[in-house]
């Protein structure tokens, strides 16, 4: 073979391997704007971005732990409950590095649980840790990895037993599935069950207030059963999009 078409050899690999690349990766996109709700999808998404380097890196929506930490660690100022820690829950944690440091920041002894639907997220998190060991704040602080689907808490969490719930676009995710509403719905009403009367759900999204108010407001009530104070904060604005903190705290029913 010449030089001349051991090149275009070559460079017809090369190109065919891009095109492939591109294929897959359009292919991947196209799975997770319809279904972001699928476990299947997560597991791919997750796989395809792990094989696609030999060193960890954590995957961030939206934003990481420094742009939200002033919305977060004011509500683990109170003491913790007669069984020692705070609970908090990060709530469809992929790869983010958001849980790991509200472990590493809490002055207050927290136990800290990063779940996820997708097994394949919750290895790689929990090799991360076994190979870069995280120090907490207080030694007294525990942190977790679990696979968990957060329509069924309940199989984790007792009622009331939570303090806070952290989700930074899960809930934005499920309501932008085909099929992901009636999912987003049970994780609300789920959240509403397992957390303290004291505690709190932070929703982190992109989504308008005027949209997300009005579906919280709805599906956070439930007459005789449960009924939930809602808020919004602006958290700011990032490559030309602006994102905002909506806190829901559980009320008591008279």
């Amino acid at each position: 073979m010449s030089p001349f078409t051991k090149l275009l050899t070559l460079s017809g690999v090369r190109i065919s391997a891009a095109r492939a690349a591109r294929r897959q990766y359009s292919s991947l996109t196209a799975e997770l704007i319809e279904n972001m709700d699928k476990k299947a999808t997560w597991d791919r998404f997750y796989t395809e971005s792990s094989s696609s380097t030999n060193t960890f890196k954590h995957f961030e929506w939206f934003f990481g732990f420094d742009a939200v930490r002033d919305f977060i660690m004011p509500l683990l100022q109170t003491k913790p409950h007669p069984d020692g820690l705070l609970q908090v829950l990060d709530m469809g944690c992929g790869t983010s590095a958001l849980g790991p440091c509200i472990y590493r920041h809490s002055p207050l002894p927290v136990r800290v649980t990063c779940a996820d639907i997708s097994p394949i997220a919750v290895r790689l998190m929990r090799e991360q840790v076994q190979t870069k060991a995280i120090q907490p704040h207080n030694l007294s602080s525990r942190l977790e990895f679990i696979e968990l689907d957060c329509t069924q808490l309940h199989e984790h969490y007792g009622c009331s037993s939570v303090d806070l719930i952290v989700d930074k676009g899960t809930t934005d995710a499920l309501l932008r599935s085909k099929e992901g509403k009636w999912k987003a719905n049970q994780v609300l009403k789920q959240c509403l069950m397992v957390l303290r009367s004291s505690g709190s759900l932070l929703q982190f999204s992109d989504e308008d207030p005027d949209a997300r108010l009005l579906w919280l407001e709805t599906e956070a009530q439930e007459p005789g059963v449960m009924a939930a104070d809602v808020g919004v904060q602006e958290v700011g604005e990032l490559r030309g999009m602006t994102y905002y903190c909506y806190q829901v705290t559980p009320r008591s029913i008279v």
